[in-house]
């Protein structure tokens, strides 16, 4: 069974899955993947991460076109042969990735916005200091949804505009949104992810 996969054999297969199949997820998963994603760990167990699923067509529009301008800021400038996501290689891959979302992210099954609620109004620019407590949880729901054979990837770039977002997603001022998670079953396959040897990347007492 696909929810029976061993933890690391989940760690070692959770591909950053962009291009989504249109067909409806199951609330049932969905709430499976926002109840793991509440069982993190959170700094004074304070528990103030908030999760939005979005399924209404509209609304995915509206946070859809935000994305578009989060997208078209960052990534189409650097597109160029010389840019760091031209050329062919592993970069303009995963920019060609970010584009094909970005064209189809209105037609994704489920959005699923992580956010923190602070209690006091914050300002824009300090909304992500706060929010360590909240990347456990996203990680559990990336992990969840890969042993529910679900494709999910974070990304920031579609709520850089805070007062947008909380307008669109009827958010109060006590809450922002750290991160968005587009999930669906996976148009490609799943496969083990590609990372640094741990030579490279660890040191025992001090590095060097």
């Amino acid at each position: 069974m696909a929810d029976e996969m061993g933890i690391f054999e989940v760690m070692y297969n959770c591909r950053a899955m962009r291009r989504l199949d249109t067909k409806p997820v199951p609330e049932e998963l969905l709430r499976k993947l926002i109840d793991a994603a509440n069982q993190a760990p959170s700094g004074s167990n304070a528990q103030n991460a908030r999760w939005i699923v979005v399924r209404d067509p509209a609304i995915k529009q509206k946070l859809a076109d935000l994305n578009r301008e989060g997208v078209e800021g960052y990534i189409t400038p650097q597109m160029g042969e010389d840019g760091a996501f031209g050329g062919d290689g592993k970069m303009a891959r995963l920019a060609k990735a970010v584009l094909w979302q970005m064209e189809h992210m209105h037609e994704l099954p489920a959005l699923i916005v992580a956010c923190m609620e602070y209690g006091r109004e914050v300002p824009d620019d300090q909304a992500q200091r706060g929010g360590g407590s909240l990347w456990p949880g996203v990680q559990n729901l990336l992990l969840a949804a890969r042993a529910l054979q679900l494709g999910a990837a974070p990304t920031t770039l579609a709520l850089r505009d805070q007062s947008a977002v909380r307008e669109i997603l009827n958010m109060p001022a006590t809450m922002a949104a750290l991160a968005l998670i587009p999930v669906g079953y996976p148009l490609g396959k799943f496969g083990p992810v590609t990372r640094k040897p741990i030579d490279e990347i660890m040191r025992f007492d001090q590095w060097n």
